[in-house]
């Protein structure tokens, strides 16, 4: 039996209305990257992750449980399992992520904000009030939800007097640049990229890395918000040369998300093609975006690397990160698992 479409999306929307997120993370781990950056908690500039990077952990949990129930009879109780969920978070026990991973990403995000600092961007964070953007309910349609979702969110940015946003990935980049504008009335907020500031303030690399790599593009990157040539300057500039794939930039293939929770095997089969033309290419890949990151590396075959951009970005421009951080070697479905990219510095 397939995974009920109706029931899994009535959940992860249920959840967005009740607990402020299709898949709640605590405060104290949507926030833990922070911890010891001593980053201002407001300003006019603030650096907002919408909690993706925090979410891949328990969006690759909930994906592995539901690709195991694809297809056999425990497919069939996920309308008693929404009428729990209403009570009791039940994704939080279905999506618990792997705390080595948990630690990988955060230190993703931490990498971000030290190429920030080192390029001296004044910024701030808001900590507990860093909401949950709300693309997953986006990509998947949950409208009604979102809509209310997108005005709270909205009104807790105003409430802190912020005037420009430092968005950390794709997803969060369109919700806040193209979709919030849509249906917040009077939304007013100035949105770019980290890479994009990077890239405008032209910093100058610590190291050189001597690596080839190849890319990934985020398809919303690429196709609609125009972010193709700002990470290839950086990393090109930090000693990285790239051996594009033909299907790259605007071109791009799908990295087979975000279906993965819904049809987990096709998402699989489409991921498992992307890796497979990337490698001609290199067996290190570089992405830009952490669904494609999870997405690729749940396919991947033994030997491949493949890492966030900010893994590289901060080897090369960050003086403390340039020493500690490392690339981890990813396994396939019988490898190990990844080990954390970067680490315990700061700039």
């Amino acid at each position: 039996m397939p995974i009920p479409i109706k029931d899994t999306l009535g959940m992860l929307g249920d959840n967005l209305r009740k607990r402020g997120s299709v898949m709640p993370v605590s405060r104290r781990k949507a926030t833990a990257w922070a911890r010891g950056l001593e980053l201002p908690r407001e300003g006019p500039t603030v650096l907002y992750t919408g909690q993706m990077y925090q979410l891949v952990p328990a969006i690759n949990a909930m994906t592995e449980r539901l690709a195991k129930m694809e297809g056999s009879w425990m497919a069939g109780y996920f309308g008693l399992a929404r009428r729990i969920n209403r009570l009791v978070n039940l994704v939080s026990v279905m999506a618990r992520g792997d705390p080595e991973e948990i630690r990988e990403y955060d230190a993703y995000l931490r990498n971000i904000a030290s190429l920030l600092q080192a390029a001296g961007v004044p910024f701030g964070y808001l900590y507990e009030d860093d909401l949950y953007a709300g693309a997953l309910a986006y990509d998947e349609g949950l409208d009604d939800a979102l809509k209310d979702h997108a005005q709270r969110v909205y009104r807790r940015l105003m409430e802190h007097g912020v005037r420009e946003v430092i968005t950390v990935d794709p997803h969060t980049t369109e919700m806040l640049r193209d979709v919030y504008p849509r249906i917040v009335p009077g939304y007013d907020l100035k949105v770019r990229t980290y890479l994009e500031v990077l890239a405008e303030r032209r910093p100058a690399p610590r190291a050189q890395l001597n690596e080839q790599v190849t890319i990934h593009d985020s398809c919303i990157y690429a196709r609609r918000e125009g972010v193709i040539a700002q990470p290839r300057e950086l990393l090109q500039r930090g000693g990285v040369s790239i051996a594009e794939v033909e299907l790259s930039g605007k071109a791009t293939h799908c990295c087979g998300g975000p279906i993965e929770m819904l049809f987990p095997q096709r998402s699989n089969e489409i991921a498992r093609k992307r890796v497979d033309q990337l490698r001609a290419r290199s067996d290190k890949i570089v992405t830009l975006c952490p669904l494609c990151l999870a997405n690729l590396r749940r396919v991947a075959p033994a030997g491949t690397e493949i890492t966030d951009v900010s893994g590289y970005l901060a080897r090369a421009y960050c003086p403390v990160l340039s020493a500690s951080a490392r690339v981890s070697t990813v396994h396939g479905p019988e490898g190990a698992t990844p080990a954390a990219v970067a680490a315990e510095a700061t700039s």
